[in-house]
């Protein structure tokens, strides 16, 4: 092999070896590619959507109300829902009304759901955080998130004690961009 052949191969073999070097740097710290399985985001995820979760924010900050996040439900699976109860708070529902510190708080991405819904069944079962959410809590404590889909028929979330609340270190992820099938593509809201 002449010696222009082999600073060529150097070359290419140094360029491949940089980008797989930046792949990997955006995947572990910036944004990750996740695949959507099930329908408890629904209408705001669809089942097999494709979507863009970045890591970045909560490097710098905590996670705010109604943040798709995100987490580690188990070892195998991540799930992602919404945060609806933060640090401090007390949280419970009744009769579709989301309570926080006694407060009735609106839910605006539940608005079109709930005018379809019928008025015969609640849309979100009442609970509260104490009697209904593994650990007893009167409050969700420091570090910790009450999470749920916002298809609150069809969703494991912190209501179910596998789940319960989540921790902050099992969040890993903000839901963004959805960029597959084409003609969903938008950003998460």
């Amino acid at each position: 092999m002449t010696e222009e052949k082999q600073s060529e191969w150097v070359s290419w073999l140094k360029a491949f070896i940089i980008a797989l070097f930046i792949v990997w740097l955006v995947r572990t710290f910036l944004i990750v590619p996740i695949k959507v399985d099930g329908p408890s985001m629904e209408p705001s995820l669809s089942d097999q959507d494709f979507i863009i979760a970045e890591k970045i924010s909560y490097y710098f900050s905590k996670p705010k109300r109604f943040d798709v996040v995100i987490f580690h439900a188990t070892e195998e699976k991540d799930y992602i829902k919404r945060v609806i109860g933060l640090p401090g708070e007390k949280v419970e529902y009744k009769n579709d009304q989301l309570i926080i510190n006694d407060q009735i708080i609106d839910e605006p991405f539940l608005t079109d759901l709930l005018n379809q819904w019928s008025a015969d069944t609640p849309f979100t079962g009442d609970f509260n955080l104490t009697d209904d959410i593994s650990g007893g809590f009167e409050s969700i404590p420091d570090g910790y998130y009450l999470v749920l889909g916002d298809n609150r028929q069809d969703s494991t979330d912190s209501r179910y004690k596998s789940i319960g609340l989540v921790s902050e270190d099992e969040i890993f992820g903000k839901a963004r961009l959805i960029y597959w099938p084409a003609d969903r593509i938008s950003i998460v809201n």
